[in-house]
């Protein structure tokens, strides 16, 4: 077998590793510069493919065998007391600092980031680090070193089994193990640019669309004999258009940028030209190798753990919203840390001789130290603070009684909605809703009978979740069984639109039990009623199920003819498809061109303005805030408002054509004041979304609003 280069210390590889947790840290820090600091994990990838099979066809070469268990032992040694270390400081800063609601989620995170799991857990729940409804995790970090050692699970095995094919048929190279490295690798690339477009979650976070960045290190190491013979100034160029390469997609990509994908090949590829070249010696290198990049590069793996739980549960625990000042300051915290962890922790564990010659006490330390954060972590949720989801302290909770729990009145007059308490409410007279405002402005403790409960108000959607409403893949329409209210009732109501279409149904189920009508609700995930080309960064790409679904949804409704319409869109911040210089003038066409069809088919149509956007996810506010609700106020001109010139542009579309405009936020809000919590009712289960039953609750404004129906 020929041998590699025999692995030597290489400063330019260290300088590499400064350079890949410098721009993962500034770009979580959000330095507008480096918009793509994300690619810093792709170099990262690429490093320790290279190095782990360094050293492992290093080894096959002096012994002519691999240990595994002492393959895994250094794993360990070298991995898991700092991560355990950190994971621990965060459970104990996120107990005392975050909300419940928050610890619960984060000691499942710690869970799956203590055995390796954290990126299964990230892709099966939808998380990105750009998600506006949920905050991210202060361990969603570890996903990458998921990735690398469900890498490592299989990596030395099948060099092992390469080799001893190879021998069996004679040779002593590594071709056939380059072949089989290749063969993987390309398939990887391709399941990476497919799911890239079709699920981003899996694409992001899964190890199947990620294995072949270290793929590509790895065969940069197979290679090592052929780089060593570079012509210098080969190597030279290399070096530096690789270094190229990593800088500007740090500076080009963005948050939409579909990732990994194709788009990944840009920082890898530079990786590797990187890596490559400095088998022989170049400027690019020597600047690389300098002392201060060494050092940094050395600190790399610390400075990555302990950077994001910093600037994620710091300015929770001063009350701040961090400048850039503030979040550098953060970040060189993280760095002090960072040395500290290395000095005390990771080199004297690394260095433990009992522990680095007897690989089964090195494995067990690791299973162990595994072990013990799992177990703290859920000890601690058993001593959770006061305050724990869905539960408030009884000396100091309120019992709002539920008269806020309206009925529709029938013939309703024209001023303010008459309301009728439950049969479970006292005979008082019902308040108007303007004084169920009122009351919530002035609210101080989260009542214990919240509805819905705070433990799982964030996962409060309307029934029509429940098989009715379309996700992101579906472009079906819902089956015969959707239909809700009179289902023989002549007078036919569609609901149309997305999630904030949906919101609306359980308003509308009300009133069409109360008032006897046919209700059909269609509504999909993101989509909007506007006839515009938009790209749905789940797929990472334009999304055509959108478009399938609304034109099969405007054929049910022209096939149905029904007395009503109503449409409801989140008027979020995606822009049309292809880029345009107007991109507002094409909303407003592309809903014209749908309120124009929806005309031609119903007796009447509605657009329903978008409700208003909430700083804080609500059941996080009243989690954080269970004592003191006014905090959860928020202003209705203070920015909630979301695309405001689209939503004027629609509306006077709207009313151009005579379709009827309802906007929703009077009913919400009072002198310019939102309440979270209306008598015993959670408004909001995220930023924007209202609850089924504050849904209700409106119901009565809503139908003095809709125009008359006759079947």
């Amino acid at each position: 077998m020929h041998p590699t280069s025999r692995m030597e210390f290489r400063g330019d590889i260290e300088g590499m590793r400064a350079i890949a947790v410098l721009l993962v840290v500034i770009g979580h820090a959000s330095v507008g510069l480096f918009s793509g600091g994300f690619v810093g994990v792709d170099v990262f990838f690429v490093i320790s493919g290279f190095l782990i099979t360094s050293l492992l066809t290093q080894e096959l070469t002096a012994t002519g065998t691999i240990s595994i268990r002492q393959f895994y032992t250094r794993r360990a040694l070298r991995l898991l007391p700092a991560s355990t270390l950190v994971l621990l400081v965060t459970l104990i800063a996120a107990w005392s600092w975050l909300s419940p609601l928050r610890f619960t989620e984060t000691v499942k995170d710690i869970v799956a980031s203590a055995f390796y799991v954290i990126n299964f857990r990230l892709a099966g729940i939808g998380t990105d680090y750009w998600a506006a409804s949920d905050p991210p995790s202060p361990v969603q970090h570890f996903w990458s070193l998921a990735v690398e050692e469900q890498f490592y699970m299989f990596w030395p095995v099948l060099i092992l089994l390469a080799t001893l094919w190879s021998r069996r048929r004679g040779q002593t190279r590594l071709g056939p193990l380059t072949v089989v490295l290749a063969t993987l690798t390309a398939g990887s690339l391709a399941l990476s640019w497919l799911v890239t477009h079709q699920s981003a979650p899996w694409a992001y976070f899964g190890g199947h669309t990620r294995a072949w960045e270290l793929g590509i290190g790895a065969l940069v190491a197979l290679g090592a004999t052929r780089f060593a013979r570079l012509p210098r100034v080969a190597a030279e160029l290399a070096a530096w258009i690789g270094l190229g390469a990593i800088i500007t997609a740090a500076v080009v990509f963005d948050e939409f940028t579909p990732f990994p994908g194709i788009a990944a090949l840009l920082p890898v590829a530079g990786a590797a030209l990187v890596i490559a070249a400095g088998f022989r010696s170049s400027s690019a290198g020597r600047l690389l190798g300098l002392g201060p990049m060494r050092v940094l590069g050395k600190l790399s793996y610390g400075w990555y753990l302990w950077h994001w739980p910093m600037l994620l549960i710091v300015p929770v625990a001063f009350d701040m919203s961090p400048s850039l000042a503030d979040r550098l300051a953060l970040a060189g915290a993280a760095l002090l840390l960072a040395q500290l962890s290395l000095v005390a922790v990771e080199n004297p564990i690394r260095h433990l001789s009992a522990l680095r010659h007897r690989p089964l006490r090195g494995i067990g330390l690791g299973l162990t130290l595994s072990s013990t954060t799992t177990a703290v972590a859920l000890s601690m949720v058993v001593l959770m603070p006061p305050g724990a989801p869905g539960l408030v302290s009884p000396d100091r909770a309120l019992f709002i009684p539920p008269a806020i729990q309206l009925d529709v009145i029938d013939d309703l007059p024209s001023g303010a909605p008459e309301v009728l308490p439950s049969a479970s409410a006292s005979a008082a007279p019902a308040p108007s809703m303007d004084a169920l405002l009122a009351q919530g402005l002035n609210m101080k403790s989260l009542p214990r009978n919240l509805d819905p409960p705070l433990a799982s108000a964030s996962k409060a959607y309307p029934s029509t979740y429940n098989g009715c409403h379309r996700g992101f893949a579906g472009v079906s329409l819902p089956p015969d069984s959707c239909v809700f209210g009179d289902t023989s009732s002549p007078t036919t109501v569609v609901l149309l639109g997305d999630s904030h279409a949906a919101q609306w149904f359980s308003a509308l189920e009300k009133l069409a039990k109360a008032k006897h009508w046919r209700l059909i609700p269609l509504t999909k995930a993101n989509c909007p009623v506007g006839e515009v080309q938009v790209i749905e960064r789940s797929f990472n790409r334009t999304y055509t199920e959108c478009e399938q679904w609304r034109a099969n949804a405007m054929a049910k409704i022209a096939s149905l003819h029904p007395a009503l319409v109503v449409t409801a869109t989140y008027f979020d911040s995606r822009q049309p498809v292809p880029a345009s210089s107007n991109p507002e003038a094409v909303w407003a066409e592309g809903w014209k061109r749908s309120f124009i069809k929806l005309k031609a088919s119903a007796a009447h149509v509605v657009f329903m303005v978008d409700n208003l956007y909430r700083f804080t996810a609500g059941p996080e506010c009243a989690a954080v805030h269970p004592d003191s609700l006014s905090a959860c106020n928020q202003a209705s001109t203070s920015g909630g408002l979301m695309q405001p010139t689209r939503r004027a542009n629609v509306a006077k579309v709207a009313v151009d054509l005579g379709v009827t405009v309802i906007d929703p936020i009077p009913w919400m809000c009072l002198n310019n004041k939102c309440p979270l919590v209306v008598g015993n009712i959670l408004t909001y289960r995220d930023n924007h979304h209202i609850t089924p039953p504050f849904s209700r609750l409106l119901a009565p404004m809503l139908e003095a609003k809709l125009p008359a129906l006759t079947p």
